[in-house]
């Protein structure tokens, strides 16, 4: 987060989707890993990278209709991000569910600001 002229925070979201990434990476770290949950951390590595990703080429985008198709794919991963997120809670121990509800809280969050991107976008 960046400070304007005028003091108001500015958001970064190529940052925040970077960073929600990171956190990602340094919380799957620390869970423990056994061949029951070890695909679902794989997916939720590929999903939430890929949340940052393709807004970075939603930027980059030529068209407004290209930009919107690219946020919408950011958007699904960020809701594929939840749903891994959701599977690895379900099936952890209080420690690790403690660190993960923040990280799905994170999900939300980039899931809800994607959407009104994309509602603000068709008008």
């Amino acid at each position: 987060m960046n400070q304007s002229s005028n003091n108001k925070p500015v958001y970064d979201l190529e940052e925040r989707t970077f960073l929600f990434a990171k956190n990602i990476r340094t919380s799957l770290r620390k869970l423990k890993k056994d061949s029951f949950n070890q695909d679902d951390i794989k997916q939720l590595i590929r999903s939430s990278g890929s949340v940052g990703a393709n807004y970075i080429e939603a930027n980059e985008s030529l068209s407004k209709k290209d930009f919107i198709h690219r946020v919408k794919i950011s958007r699904k991963e960020a809701k594929e991000s939840i749903y891994w997120i959701r599977l690895l809670i379900a099936f952890s121990n209080t420690d690790e569910k403690n660190s993960l509800e923040v990280l799905l809280q994170k999900s939300t969050e980039l899931k809800k600001i994607l959407s009104s991107i994309i509602e603000k976008s068709q008008k």
